[in-house]
């Protein structure tokens, strides 16, 4: 059975699934320590339903086992340097510039689940895609499809990083699957590239920093120490896995659902800047990036601006903008609007410098 339910997985899409038990009692004081030191931020679920995260047999009664599947997303052109690299441009984190992965991985879990019933007719089972309080990587990692990386996220040998988690409870006694080595050695190449520092110590993240916390699940302004150092991410970030030397590994998926819609895959922040909230409805319809709503979609664009390089165009955008939108997102066009002129004026005077100098090297007959 458990045999079969691998091979139905992966007639499914997924990359590999894997079977454990549902002993997570190592977790729980790590959770709680994380927890104690605030490093959830406004994420206030990950606190609400407290050590359950590490008892999935809680969320369903007579849990015996969890299946927990992986399915890859990196775009086979995922366009990353090109956009990074080009300030003008809008970085949303490559997971998302194709469909919602829930909806995606929840789907093809169900049909899982049937394949199983059909074997099983006493099976009671339940799909999971970050859609309940369960601890998915240590999971993962119990079943063998990876172990977990400085940065905290779960890394494969053969496939690296970038890819989803699902996970289906059973209440079937299967064999269980045995954790692969570590790979990360003395590596800490997560922990030096992270541009706001999040990664607090090996295998820790304080969310508060993060990147992708602070574009996605922070509702209210982003703290102004850190906006400079989010540079062009609008929608997360993937420093810390582009870095990672075991992504030279990672494969494109072949998943067309998370194929970049023309428009997200590497756009210009004016162009971004200047949708309406109809068109940012229309264009993040089914897409996880709809989730944080038009009026955070416009705050991290404008922290974008503020970080592009000093144009008028950018600075007249700014202010056609503001009298539109709420005082959270004035506030950021505000520093946005601060950053550009500030680096315009430096650009103005750098010119008049140097004419100056050119003007006084020449003879008196040509100036």
């Amino acid at each position: 059975m458990a045999h079969d339910i691998k091979l139905w997985a992966a007639e499914l899409g997924f990359d590999q699934a894997g079977i454990t038990d549902t002993d997570l009692s190592d977790q729980e004081p790590l959770l709680a320590e994380w927890l104690a030191k605030g490093y959830h931020g406004e994420m206030e679920y990950m606190a609400r339903h407290g050590m359950m995260r590490a008892r999935p047999h809680e969320l369903l009664p007579g849990t015996l086992r969890v299946i927990s599947v992986r399915m890859s997303y990196l775009p086979e052109q995922a366009a990353i340097a090109h956009v990074l690299s080009n300030p003008d441009k809008g970085y949303i984190s490559r997971y998302a510039l194709g469909r919602d992965y829930h909806k995606v991985l929840r789907n093809r879990l169900k049909k899982l689940a049937d394949k199983i019933q059909e074997r099983a007719a006493e099976l009671v089972a339940r799909p999971f895609v970050d859609s309940a309080p369960v601890l998915e990587r240590p999971l993962a990692v119990n079943a063998g499809l990876g172990w977990t990386g400085k940065h905290s996220l779960i890394i494969n040998r053969k496939q690296g990083s970038f890819f989803f988690l699902g996970e289906l409870l059973v209440n079937l006694p299967l064999p269980v699957d045995s954790p692969v080595e570590e790979g990360c050695g003395n590596c800490v190449a997560c922990l030096t590239i992270c541009p706001t520092q999040a990664i607090v110590e090996p295998y820790v993240v304080d969310a508060r920093r993060c990147i992708s916390y602070l574009t996605i699940e922070l509702d209210g302004p982003i703290p102004e120490a850190l906006r400079p150092l989010m540079g062009n991410r609008i929608y997360g970030c993937d420093d810390c896995q582009l870095i990672c030397p075991w992504n030279r590994f990672a494969n494109a998926s072949k998943e067309p659902d998370f194929s970049p819609r023309e428009q997200l895959h590497a756009p210009q922040l004016l162009a971004l800047f200047d949708w309406s909230e109809a068109h940012f409805l229309k264009v993040t319809e089914g897409s996880p990036i709809r989730r944080i709503g038009y009026r955070r979609w416009l705050r991290n664009i404008a922290v974008a601006l503020g970080n592009a390089p000093a144009s008028p165009m950018v600075i007249q955008a700014l202010e056609q903008k503001r009298d539109e939108v709420d005082e959270m997102v004035q506030e950021h066009i505000d520093w946005a609007l601060t950053q550009q002129t500030e680096k315009l004026a430096s650009q103005n005077r750098k010119t008049a410098r140097l004419i100056r100098a050119v003007d006084k090297g020449m003879p008196a007959h040509a100036r």
